[in-house]
């Protein structure tokens, strides 16, 4: 199948799925949004959950490629994973297929294939990873930490704070002051100075 025919495939896919859900898209409303025949979508994907997988996969992936633009070497790392977990819940806002990925309900739907959604969040962490990486090799962020973890951590933080407090008409403002005392817990802790210097001292 030529590569444009099966992108205008998904791209109708991505549309009918994240508007309708998955249970009441119809293969046949794919095709007509397409303009192609019922047939043409199965060479496209084996079966509609194949195709729902690809629909979400190919969100993921503009999900952190359009993350990874902001990605810069030369800007300390602790403001770059601010700047991403930003934009991260903007993008959320608009892409349910992604939202609801890291929400689990895809994972409701369709259990068996709970391996492979699982392997779209592991790709939805990448850039944290990367973040983390970069922050080590910069001398921000300390040297032992479990650096898959803590991108897990992160990637919770980005849920939860998606999942309670994106509603109501001033939910940009809730998101952006739940965002901001996240990663300051995060990166600064809760323990002030002078106790962490006592506890300097006393070791």
């Amino acid at each position: 199948m030529e590569q444009s025919k099966k992108e205008c495939i998904l791209s109708a896919a991505t549309r009918a799925f994240s508007r309708f859900g998955f249970k009441k898209t119809s293969v046949d409303e794919i095709a007509k949004s397409a303009g192609v025949a019922k047939g043409t979508v199965y060479l496209a994907a084996d079966t509609k959950e194949d195709l729902f997988y690809q629909a979400v996969h190919r969100e993921v992936r503009a999900w952190t490629a359009e993350l990874s633009k902001l990605i810069d070497p030369r800007v300390p790392a602790d403001e770059l994973l601010r700047k991403c977990a930003a934009a991260g819940l903007h993008y959320l806002r608009d892409r349910p297929l992604v939202r609801e990925l890291l929400f689990g309900s895809h994972d409701v739907l369709l259990p068996e294939w709970s391996e492979r959604l699982e392997e779209l969040r592991d790709l939805g962490r990448s850039n944290a990873l990367e973040i983390l990486r970069l922050g080590v090799k910069q001398g921000v962020f300390r040297r032992d930490l479990d650096l898959d973890q803590v991108s897990q951590l992160l990637q919770d933080v980005t849920i939860s704070t998606c999942l309670f407090h994106d509603r109501g008409p001033d939910r940009a403002a809730r998101l952006a002051r739940r965002a901001d005392a996240a990663f300051d817990l995060l990166l600064n802790g809760l323990r002030s100075v002078r106790a962490k210097a006592k506890e300097h001292s006393a070791g």
